[in-house]
């Protein structure tokens, strides 16, 4: 049997630790050093194929260009040719920790703060793998590919990524065919059709920390648009919910689109003044929001009569009361003395109307916003008539996701006066409110959970002004 043996007059089998078709990995003690090493063994048998050599031997070829202490180092590499087995064996160094997937099937269970450091010390070697020339892909990050030190003071402990089988460089796939290899459940919708960028990295890992959260393999989580939906499944702060249903947008437009970028989020993820916001839609509230997969729409109905408008009603009744006054005092005045003080009027006139527009608008009219992948596109509507044609603009252009709370202003004497919450979504110098000067005043939950959909559907942070 090939435990007995000795491979490349060297390395002594002492234990296999994994098979798959045509290939073996066996722990081996290295008779010159007396190291223990890893052997990985490809062999010549009846499930043998050509790709799978090619991939073999890109593996060595690629662990031998690597150089950082959490990948394994490779040692050496050679062809077998003995009575019971032909092929080629790759020697790498070996790391004594067991896999993600050992400890959860051993009952281990992973805190929020664990799951962080793990995405972390995964992200640092993803960065190090992508900033290669060229990037290099590992295209199959999943629980049983990482391995785990024992823990270290508040450390979850030291983390290793392992088996580079399935490795990509971006030159190999621009200069040859594309072969499908990753593992269900862990592979984005790219990789089915054999394209892999850096960003499906970022997916896997994704998935990989949904395993750790949930204790349930990604592919058994229920899906809608593809999307693997497992915040019913968990307990875990918004924050890190937003950060990982980035890393799994199918989606690579939506998707965080490097291991710089999803650190940077994770890392927002754990300040302490990261904005807290509903999430769920307000009991109450007439906001239609519906989305899938292609687009997103909100529908903001008329907000109705409200106490407040009573003292703005009588204001604005009372300013435009006074400027009436005043203009026909100026017009019976003769010309063109009077011409200056007709022009005098008009600002105070356009504030006036500003009121009463705010009046009437609050009262009968409704807004519509529409994101797709192309465009975005916001309309307001007056007792069903579009007073002005839909603004539309690029969604790529969509810059910032602000969320403006209620706040107080003063004026000269000390007076304070409310400002209503606002959401203003901008596109290069051009904003689109919600709320506030929209002309229709929500309330703050209503807005906080309006933010809160919007950034997770474009991917997008939320600023507060």
């Amino acid at each position: 049997m090939i435990t007995e043996q000795i491979l490349g007059e060297r390395y002594e089998i002492q234990q296999q630790l994994g098979k798959k078709a045509g290939r073996r990995t066996f722990v081996a003690r290295d008779l010159v050093t007396q190291q223990l090493v890893i052997i990985k063994l490809l062999s010549f048998n009846s499930d043998f194929e050509w790709d799978d050599l090619k991939l073999f031997e890109r593996e060595a070829e690629t662990l031998k260009s690597l150089s950082h202490p959490a990948i394994p180092r490779y040692l050496d590499y050679f062809e077998v040719n003995s009575p019971s087995v032909k092929g080629f064996a790759l020697v790498q160094t070996y790391i004594p920790a067991q896999t993600l997937e050992q400890y959860l099937q051993s009952g281990r269970t992973f805190t929020e703060v664990e799951v962080k450091q793990i995405a972390t010390g995964i992200l640092e070697i993803l960065i190090y793998l992508h900033g290669l020339n060229p990037p290099v892909i590992h295209r199959d990050i999943k629980p049983s590919n990482i391995l785990l030190g024992e823990r270290s003071g508040n450390s979850v402990g030291q983390l290793y990524l392992v088996d580079f089988g399935s490795v990509q460089t971006i030159l190999a796939v621009e200069g040859g065919t594309r072969t499908v290899v990753g593992t269900y459940g862990y592979m984005p919708p790219e990789q089915f059709g054999g394209r892999t960028v850096p960003a499906s990295d970022i997916y896997s890992l994704g998935a990989t920390l949904i395993y750790l959260v949930t204790g349930t393999h990604p592919a058994d989580l229920p899906q809608k648009d593809f999307r693997i939906q497992f915040e019913p499944a968990v307990n875990l702060s918004y924050s890190l919910v937003r950060t990982l249903k980035w890393m799994i947008e199918p989606s690579l437009d939506r998707r965080l689109s490097s291991a710089h970028a999803a650190l940077e989020a994770l890392n927002d993820a754990q300040q302490p003044g990261v904005i807290s916001l509903t999430n769920s839609k307000p009991a109450g509230s007439k906001i239609q929001l519906t989305k899938n997969w292609d687009a997103l729409e909100i529908s903001i109905p008329p907000s109705g009569f409200k106490p407040s408008m009573l003292f703005t009603g009588a204001f604005a009744i009372a300013w435009n009361s006074f400027i009436l006054f005043w203009t026909i005092s100026a017009l019976v005045a003769p010309f063109p003395m009077n011409v200056p003080f007709v022009l005098f009027s008009l600002p105070f006139w356009s504030a006036g109307l500003v009121m009463i527009w705010g009046l009437i608008f609050g009262l009968f009219g409704s807004l519509r916003l529409q994101i797709d992948h192309q465009e975005i596109t916001f309309k307001r509507d007056l007792l069903g008539w579009t007073f002005y044609k839909p603004q539309r603009s690029l969604r790529q252009n969509i810059s910032k996701i602000v969320y403006i709370p209620q706040h107080f202003i003063k004026d000269g004497e000390g007076n304070r006066t409310t400002v209503p919450a606002q959401l203003d979504i901008w596109v290069g110098v051009k904003k689109y409110p919600l709320g506030g000067s929209a002309g229709i005043v929500l309330s703050e939950a209503e807005l906080g959970w309006l933010a809160h959909e919007l950034s997770d559907w474009l991917g997008m942070e939320i600023t507060q002004a």
